[in-house]
């Protein structure tokens, strides 16, 4: 596992999506994590937004963007808890054309080694939606780093071995929607 220095580096495009009531372009934590991580990583930072807790306006920013072809991956940030207005999950899972448990179970694991049993309080989820890969998190911003960091960011580098999501990234219209590239 690692990087291979013999492959080139080839970035991806992100749209960073903030689902809250309460938060505003100015204290967007989580979203601003996400997107100067996504940057500094060499990435392009194609859009941003931010969103009420409110299903269909959160899935109509995200159907939007998984058919733009311009946009490989999408990260909410927001709405992943178990209160009366979290509805990410809800609003995005039936979308997904195939679920990425395995997206689930490494970011909590993570996230209990930082803050204990306290990460089943997050319903955080992945899959794909239009061949777009759609990673839902939680709306704090040490989750945002704790699956950037110890996930996304390795698995977004065409580099990183002995796999990763980019070389598959031209395979993922094969039975999607979008058609072959």
């Amino acid at each position: 596992m690692g990087i291979d220095e013999k492959r080139p580096f080839i970035p991806v495009s992100f749209a960073v999506l903030t689902v809250s009531d309460t938060r505003g372009p100015a204290d967007d934590k989580s979203g601003q994590t996400l997107a100067e991580r996504i940057e500094a990583a060499g990435h392009t930072l194609a859009a941003r937004e931010i969103v009420k807790d409110d299903a269909d306006a959160i899935r109509g920013i995200v159907r939007a963007w998984a058919r733009d072809k311009a946009i490989d991956a999408i990260i909410t940030t927001g709405g992943t808890g178990f209160t009366g207005r979290d509805v990410t999950p809800e609003a995005l899972e039936p979308l997904f054309e195939k679920r990425m448990d395995g997206f689930s179970e490494v970011f909590h694991r993570i996230s209990y080694d930082k803050i204990g049993t306290s990460t089943i309080q997050s319903r955080a989820t992945g899959g794909l939606i239009d061949a777009t890969f759609v990673f839902v998190l939680p709306g704090s911003p040490g989750a945002c780093k704790d699956a950037w960091d110890a996930i996304l960011k390795a698995q977004f580098d065409y580099r990183h071995m002995p796999c990763n999501f980019v070389e598959i990234m031209p395979r993922l219209d094969e039975h999607m929607k979008r058609g072959k590239p």
